[in-house]
């Protein structure tokens, strides 16, 4: 039998359970700016491709990862978002001041736009389109190889820059830092064979489609890293090192279908069909439903080049 005491009790039972669910609602985190997003900044007309990513944890808190115009991806621990404004911070990388970056942006038509104040304290205006996801509603159809490097000259390349690029021997070479390389042909899906020599110490790396960094570097006797020798850079780390000792031939078996990869290092298969998530620093642009040429870098240190060959998807 229930008496008034019970009556009572079931009753602030009751209200505890509305209040908890009425607070739980506002407590929960708006998500509609989660998810990639493709970032241009402008700086005097031009553009630097950047990205974004916004997650949730738990009910009431945003984060993510950020890659500007290089450097690798850096986590965002605290994402501010209400009423269709966006307001984030983040520690410096690679700048040589100590203030936090400091970005601003408003939500409208499932678009971003927005001001990044740098770290030296200059702001920047940026915008964002929504990633495209890339998936892929059938398997490739492979098409014939095509022989990027024809062993005598630079035919089919162009830099981002001057020139320290050379052949050879047969062997394209940067002999020391400089400009970057760039295919003239682009590519969207496709398989990549490509062969490379450092001395010590150096580093250097190809973009797929200009825009996802597979590094190279003196990673002889290290750890597989996010930023070593057959590491998609800041994203996917190699499953295990296989970095030869500076001096000798190298190369790399790379399969690229929307964003998921496979990475064969040196006859050893590193990355198995990983996604990869948006672009690394240093890309070309951040248009990344877009057909893009390999971009070869030449800005970090010596490196030689080899029997690049493309298969690329026909469909």
């Amino acid at each position: 039998m229930i008496n008034k005491k019970h009556c009572q009790w079931i009753a602030g039972l009751l209200l505890l359970i509305n209040t908890y669910t009425a607070n739980a609602g506002t407590m929960l985190a708006d998500t509609t700016i989660e998810g990639r997003w493709d970032i241009t900044i402008t700086d005097n007309g031009k553009e630097i491709p950047s990205w974004l990513e916004v997650r949730h944890s738990g009910t009431h808190r945003l984060f993510g990862s950020f890659v500007g115009g290089g450097g690798s991806a850096r986590p965002i621990s605290k994402i501010e978002f209400a009423n269709g404004r966006m307001h984030f911070t983040i520690p410096p990388q690679w700048e040589r001041e100590d203030n936090d970056l400091v970005f601003d942006a408003v939500l409208a038509n499932e678009k971003l736009t927005g001001t990044m104040v740098a770290a030296n304290g200059k702001s920047y205006q940026w915008s964002a389109e929504k990633a495209p996801s890339l998936n892929r509603s059938q398997p490739p159809v492979w098409g014939n190889p095509v022989k990027l490097f024809n062993g005598t000259d630079m035919t089919g390349w162009h830099t981002t820059g001057g020139n320290q690029w050379l052949v050879e021997d047969g062997v394209l070479k940067s002999p020391k830092s400089g400009s970057n390389l760039v295919s003239d042909q682009q590519f969207d899906d496709f398989k990549l064979h490509i062969e490379f020599r450092y001395p010590k110490g150096s580093n250097s790396g190809v973009y797929l489609r200009g825009r996802y960094e597979i590094q190279i570097n003196d990673a002889y006797g290290q750890q597989p890293t996010y930023d070593y020798l057959g590491a998609v850079y800041g994203f996917i780390k190699p499953s295990q090192m296989v970095a030869k000792a500076p001096g000798e031939w190298q190369y790399y078996d790379v399969t690229l279908v929307g964003r998921r990869v496979t990475v064969i290092a040196n006859g050893v298969q590193i990355i198995t069909d990983a996604e990869i998530p948006g672009i690394t620093g240093g890309a070309l642009n951040s248009r990344e439903a877009a057909p893009g040429p390999l971009q070869i870098q030449g800005d970090h240190g010596p490196v030689e080049l080899r029997n690049i060959i493309v298969t690329p998807a026909l469909n």
